[in-house]
């Protein structure tokens, strides 16, 4: 963050409280569009504590908001931490934060689902630089982060917990609003490893004048292992990727500012081939899936009011082939969504500020068997709140429109207790709803009459400190109950008339469930070389109407990390220590999936100012596990390579 946004986050908070006037460039402006600086990603930097953007969250009232003043709890990953942990797995960066499980199918850039306090995956709100990237084609409209690499983010904000006041359909178990890398000059890295692996980026960014922008690019390719955890043949991944950031400052108090992310990749994949067609095991099926987004907006601050306005697309398709039937597709998957929004902030009078939005979105998808359907979703939403110097407390509603299925209202409020000028209690209470996919209302096996999902979600926490700083602590317990979960029903011999024309099944509304538990962060720099952290995270998740363990959710989820910046010539060493417990594959608890211990250690050597060499062995004592029953993992794996930084 400069130097003038760092003036304007400290007129923010005066301004809220009665003590300044707004700016003409305030921090609502400032920090939607800015581009954060990739700052040095060696542990020197990493030990030095947070930057101001690390401390700045959007995921709360959808303006930005210093993380101290919300009631919710939100973790912030900043680009150093990102670029230690190193490689183009996202997952790594993800399990830093409490409350989050990984389930993978395969090897890399198969399909990765989070998470987060024992909520589906398709149940978290994904946005990439401010752009909804939810499958649409999907049946569960979830986003597959087996598609984007760590390489190209430069900050990675979680809410955990139910947030539909400001966000809507989707915003069950959390928001993830994530921001692609956009540095101050250029940057750029090579490695490789085990499985023949080759992984490289690119990133440039800069300012002349009223413009500012930056691009970025990746590729990635491995021949990776087998999918299917008793076959032999690799299945191997390739993908690029680039994005772009731009911003002009056409007067005082207004900006138009334009991102955009495209992805393409083949992922070989495994199935179930013949004579048994039952047996998941090696075929020669592989998958291409593009994926391509972007949004274009204006930004207006001018006498206490800040508006975003903006039009975002997202599109993805996928396509399957067999080499064994013939050399076209034979399955192929189109979702589109656009989507016109607004969110803005009013400064009023005696530390109050109302927060608010309007937006309408419209989806498509089809298939090779689904003509192409349409929705429209259109929502409104408004959040009060009181910005005093020790409190804060902010409550607010929303009301979503759905062409499908009719209109769905939503609750929120939080508080934010400082105790001292360390520590603070949060407390929050939030609503969640999950419009029913275009696949499950339209498809072939669609039933038009489903419900969204909905959830209420309670928490309440101590914190002291900021994460990344001299001493960090939190501890959060929660719940949340969900209702109304949209699962497949068999219609295998049944005649219910859910069943009439559906031979082989539908979806209906047929589930409850609640996850409840507690969340844990410690971290420390102890002494001027060395830092560690730790998050922890007890879920436990059942079905309520069969009380079984949800599938794929592990009650304990342990990651502890270490940082130690050697006085050997800047030499850097590293290490991560992920825990997993016990869990089941399957929703009648059948199919136990066991606990695993996975090790990482890593260093960093710089070579003069402008270059490093880096390296890393993951799974470094070679364990076997799974995240999903019958899919493959890697063992112990190897990594080395450069950086540059000009």
């Amino acid at each position: 963050m400069s130097s003038g946004e760092c003036r304007s986050l400290a007129r923010h908070r005066a301004i809220l409280r009665g003590a300044a006037p707004l700016p003409a460039f305030g921090l609502t402006i400032a920090l939607a569009a800015a581009m954060p600086a990739q700052a040095q990603a060696s542990a020197d930097a990493t030990i030095a504590g947070p930057s101001r953007d690390d401390l700045i969250t959007v995921t709360a009232t959808g303006t930005a908001l210093p993380n101290d003043e919300s009631g919710q709890p939100v973790t912030v990953i900043g680009a150093d931490e990102i670029a230690a942990i190193q490689g183009p797995d996202l997952a790594r960066v993800l399990e830093r934060a409490p409350g989050v499980t990984i389930t993978r199918n395969g090897g890399a850039g198969g399909f990765t689902g989070v998470r987060v306090r024992g909520a589906d995956a398709e149940q978290l709100l994904v946005l990439v630089d401010g752009v909804r990237v939810a499958e649409v084609a999907a049946p569960g409209g979830g986003f597959d982060f087996g598609n984007l690499t760590a390489g190209s983010i430069g900050k990675i904000e979680l809410l955990r917990g139910s947030n539909s006041v400001v966000w809507g359909s989707q915003a069950i178990g959390g928001v993830m609003a994530i921001t692609t890398a956009a540095p101050e000059g250029v940057t750029a890295s090579a490695e490789y490893g085990a499985n023949d692996s080759r992984y490289a980026t690119a990133s440039a960014g800069g300012s002349a004048g009223a413009l500012s922008g930056a691009l970025a690019g990746s590729y990635f390719r491995t021949d990776g292992f087998s999918a299917a955890t008793i076959g032999t043949e690799p299945d191997g991944f390739r993908q690029y990727q680039g994005t772009g950031r731009l911003r002009a400052e056409l007067a005082p108090g207004f900006a138009l500012t334009a991102t955009g992310r495209y992805a393409r990749g083949r992922l070989e994949i495994d199935g179930y081939p013949p004579p048994t067609y039952f047996v998941f095991d090696d075929t020669a099926e592989y998958q291409k899936t593009r994926e391509a987004s972007g949004r274009v907006g204006a930004l207006y601050d001018a006498g206490g009011l800040s508006l975003n306005a903006g039009l975002a697309r997202s599109d993805t398709r996928r396509q399957l082939f067999d080499p064994a039937i013939g050399p076209d597709s034979y399955y192929t998957t189109r979702g589109r969504s656009t989507r016109a929004e607004l969110f803005g902030r009013a400064a009023l009078p005696s530390a109050f500020a109302l927060d608010f939005g309007a937006d309408s979105e419209w989806t498509r998808f089809s298939t090779t068997y689904d003509a192409r359907a349409r929705a429209r979703l259109s929502s409104g939403h408004a959040l009060l709140g009181w910005y005093g110097s020790r409190l804060t407390v902010a409550a607010g509603a929303r009301i979503d429109d759905h062409s499908r299925f009719g209109s769905a209202v939503t609750l929120g409020a939080n508080a934010n207790l400082a105790l001292n000028e360390a520590w603070r209690v949060r407390a929050s209470y939030g609503e969640g709803f999950k419009a029913p996919t275009l696949f499950q209302l339209l498809s072939d096996y669609g039933n038009a009459a489903l419900d969204p999902e909905r959830s209420r979600s309670f928490d309440l926490g101590v914190e002291r400190g900021e994460r990344g700083g001299p001493l960090h602590f939190s501890l959060t317990a929660f719940r949340r109950d969900s209702r109304d979960l949209i699962d497949f029903v068999s219609c295998f011999g049944s005649s219910a008339p859910l069943c009439a024309n559906r031979p082989f099944g539908t979806y209906d509304n047929v589930s409850r469930a609640r996850a409840e538990g507690i969340e844990a962060e410690l971290g420390a720099r102890l002494g001027e070389h060395f830092s560690a952290s730790a998050a922890y995270s007890y879920v436990h998740a059942t079905n309520r109407a069969t009380g079984n363990d949800l599938a794929r959710r592990p009650r304990h989820a342990l990651t502890l990390a270490g940082d130690w910046a050697t006085p050997l010539g800047g030499l850097a060493l590293g290490a991560d220590l992920r825990l997993v417990s016990d869990s089941y594959d399957d929703a009648g608890n059948f199919t136990r999936l066991d606990g695993y211990a996975l090790t990482t250690v890593r260093a960093a050597l710089p070579l003069g100012q402008r270059f490093e060499l880096f390296g890393r062995v993951e799974n470094l004592f070679d364990v076997t596990y799974q995240t999903a029953a019958g899919y493959g993992t890697a063992g112990r794996s190897a990594f080395g390579g450069v950086r540059a930084r000009f």
